[in-house]
């Protein structure tokens, strides 16, 4: 794998942390007293989180505002950001390599900004990155839009052929393969059920980034 600039998703890429999006929802209208429907985890997963409040709000008729729900869900990530996440094994090792071979990396997520930065810092990995975009400052969702990676790659000073975005998610890799993107996929257990389509998306594929120190040079 050869790459000048890299592009990185946060949860579940970069960090060991799907597991509380993917129970956000459920748990905050279970605290109401109301059971999910079996599926709502995986469909705000790929919302942003106002718009995985905006649905909560329409689809249950909570009386709590969307910014009041928003808070809600906040408060319970903040805690695991600020005090408990953790990065996924490998990765500080691997983003160090990476800066001694003077690759320049960018964070792309649809974490709320404040959020995103609270839990790079608590992982101690924020140092290795020249930013962060967030899809909430796009507009934009990575279901939706290529956008936040080109305004990415845009702010690296680099193309398409010499940047590789790491990615866990499916939804995330189709768009970005279909702008014409390199991409790694990167295996979390929480897109167990997508590992098939994500190896055969993907340009690259890692089980854990651990894998990457035997890789040739990097830059």
């Amino acid at each position: 794998m050869r790459l000048q600039s890299a592009i990185f998703d946060m949860d579940g890429t970069l960090l060991d942390s799907m597991h509380i999006w993917n129970d956000l929802g459920p748990n905050m209208l279970r605290s109401m007293g109301i059971e999910p429907a079996p599926d709502l985890a995986d469909r705000v997963m790929v919302l942003t989180l106002r718009e995985g409040a905006q649905l909560c709000k329409a689809e249950y008729g909570l009386p709590q505002s969307v910014e009041e729900i928003i808070q809600l869900i906040e408060d319970q990530v903040r805690d695991f950001y600020e005090h408990h996440v953790q990065a996924k094994p490998g990765v500080q090792k691997f983003l160090s390599l990476l800066k001694m071979e003077g690759v320049w990396m960018y964070v792309a997520t649809n974490t709320d900004r404040h959020l995103a930065e609270a839990a790079l810092r608590h992982a101690g990995i924020d140092q290795y990155f020249r930013g962060i975009l967030t899809c909430s400052e796009i507009g934009a969702g990575k279901n939706d839009s290529p956008e936040i990676y080109e305004r990415a790659m845009t702010r690296l000073r680099s193309n398409k052929k010499d940047t590789v975005i790491f990615e866990d998610a499916v939804h995330a890799i189709r768009t970005a393969k279909r702008a014409g993107f390199r991409v790694c996929g990167v295996y979390d257990p929480s897109a167990e059920a997508d590992q098939e389509e994500i190896r055969r998306l993907s340009d690259y594929y890692i089980r854990s980034f651990e894998e990457m120190f035997e890789a040739e040079t990097l830059a």
